[in-house]
């Protein structure tokens, strides 16, 4: 727990209660900075270093953006919360072999980007502003956070062929109370959160909260989805991938792997070679779950 967290704790309880406004303004900041700003890994930088780096704006932000290949069958990876486009370098060099485009971002707050906060909101943004310079994707391969912000983005008018999601975080609601057990807060902290989020966030979207769910209207999404998670991920629990499956049906597909956690996935060779077939993939993979030899 944060040194300061009773201090929080004790302010956001109490403002709640007599100016609900700024207690949910003030969570609402709390909720989206990063746990810090992760560095490249050694083993990472010889494939960012081949990336054409550009620069995009959204509202108020600077975001920048990587791309590899001819351009042709762009592959969108997203990364998760805390974390960087860089992670997903595995798959970036993976798909680049096999004559696709990878393109990446590192999102507010992130990596090499500007700023000290992101948001579901800015995540979309960004996807969207993607899909417009590049294209429909081929596929768009998402990690952690990424997946639900992805999915989010993928049911309001970005297009993508497959989707695969790694360490998956499916609930919104799993965020928001996680947020809240962290800090100890009262609920009203909660509702106040939401309430700042849909008056000032999206005040365009009515019922937007309810949209930030992963398993929303799935059948918009219209793509075969691939799942990998691991038995023990310290992050997030193979029952957010399930909650998915269960969501999209006979379109997804939900690999059990052993020994890789939330972030050791990502370097998998098995599951970045798992994930490169379901994109080159003639047809779509079968459903269901299995688990993987580790």
């Amino acid at each position: 727990m944060h040194p300061l967290a009773p201090l929080v704790r004790a302010f956001l309880n109490t403002a709640v209660r007599v100016a609900p406004g700024p207690a949910g303004r003030a969570a609402f900041h709390l909720f989206v900075r990063p746990l810090g700003r992760a560095r490249p890994k050694p083993d990472e930088r010889a494939i960012m270093a081949t990336a054409r780096v550009g620069r995009l704006r959204i509202p108020g932000k600077d975001v920048v953006t990587y791309a590899w290949g001819d351009g042709r069958r762009p592959v969108l990876l997203v990364h998760g919360w805390s974390s960087r486009a860089s992670r997903l370098g595995a798959f970036a060099e993976a798909l680049l072999a096999r004559g696709y485009s990878p393109v990446a971002f590192d999102a507010p707050g992130h990596g090499d980007s500007p700023g000290q906060a992101s948001n579901i909101i800015e995540y979309r943004e960004i996807v969207r502003r993607l899909h417009a310079r590049h294209g429909d994707f081929d596929a768009v391969v998402a990690h952690s956070f990424g997946v639900l912000a992805s999915l989010f983005a993928l049911r309001d008018g970005v297009r993508a062929k497959r989707f695969v999601g790694l360490g998956a975080v499916g609930s919104f609601t799993f965020l928001t109370t996680g947020f809240q057990q962290r800090l100890g807060v009262d609920e009203r902290v909660v509702r106040a959160l939401r309430d700042h989020v849909e008056r000032r966030l999206a005040p365009d979207e009515p019922g937007v909260w309810h949209r930030f769910e992963a398993d929303h209207e799935p059948e918009s999404l219209g793509a075969p989805v691939l799942l990998f998670h691991d038995e023990e991920d310290d992050m997030t629990p193979p029952s957010q991938s399930r909650l998915l499956v269960r969501a999209h049906g006979d379109r997804a597909r939900l690999v059990v792997t052993r020994g890789l956690g939330h972030r050791r996935i990502l370097k998998d060779p098995d599951v970045v070679a798992a994930t490169v077939e379901f994109v080159t993939a003639p047809a779509a993979e079968p459903s269901g779950e299995r688990v993987a030899a580790g």
